[in-house]
């Protein structure tokens, strides 16, 4: 699948009902909502948020995980935030390139948020929890840039997330993203590593696979 940068794109449509939901009996209560970003640093206090990217999940016919939904976008950097050059050497953003058609934070924010609210309510979930590759590193992102932005409803768990670094080390004996997705069979391009989107969808891969992988093997099943 793949998404035009900046916008939306739904690969299905959900195919449970509210009442019921696979999703919601599944992780009690939780939506699990992949993300990825990209940053200007290590610090999600002082350094910017440069990109961020969202999959919503569905449970296909079979009763497996799949992707749903993608939303992507490149920010702005936040006025207040600074950039490592080292980061940016290293994930080869140019975050002043005109033609990079970015968003301002609270705006991109807004618009994943709206997403993952539509998410959550279709699969009748409380909220959203985040699932991502060293998941906290994102999820202190995501809280200190809406915090910043004065954004007062956040859909994710304040501090609970799916970590799919640990899940595969667990099924894989891998950590790396690259390296877990190779030992899942999943495609990994170095070339478009970096890119929020890109991760974003290829940690969606990869946490799908490990879910649908446990149910095959007998563990708890998703209908």
């Amino acid at each position: 699948m793949t998404e035009a940068e900046g916008g939306t794109q739904s690969t299905s449509e959900a195919t449970d009902n509210a009442a019921g939901s696979p999703l919601s009996n599944r992780f009690r209560g939780f939506m699990p909502v992949v993300i990825d970003v990209e940053t200007g640093g290590f610090d999600a206090r002082s350094h910017a948020l440069l990109e961020i990217a969202a999959v919503t999940l569905t449970v296909d016919a079979d009763g497996n995980l799949q992707i749903d939904e993608v939303v992507q976008h490149r920010v702005e950097p936040h006025p207040d935030m600074t950039c490592d050059p080292a980061s940016l050497e290293f994930t080869g953003i140019d975050p002043h390139d005109p033609n990079r058609d970015a968003l301002q934070e609270a705006q991109a924010l807004q618009n994943v948020f709206t997403a993952v609210r539509r998410s959550v309510k279709s699969h009748d979930c409380t909220r959203a929890v985040i699932v991502a590759h060293n998941a906290h590193f994102d999820l202190g992102f995501v809280n200190a840039a809406t915090e910043r932005s004065g954004i007062k409803r956040n859909p994710f768990h304040p501090f609970s997330c799916l970590d799919t670094a640990s899940l595969s080390a667990l099924a894989y004996g891998q950590t790396v993203l690259s390296r877990a997705c190779e030992a899942a069979q999943i495609p990994f391009d170095n070339s478009q590593a970096h890119s929020a989107g890109y991760d974003a969808e290829r940690t969606a891969l990869l946490f799908c696979g490990i879910v649908n992988r446990w149910r095959a093997l007998g563990g708890w099943p998703l209908t």
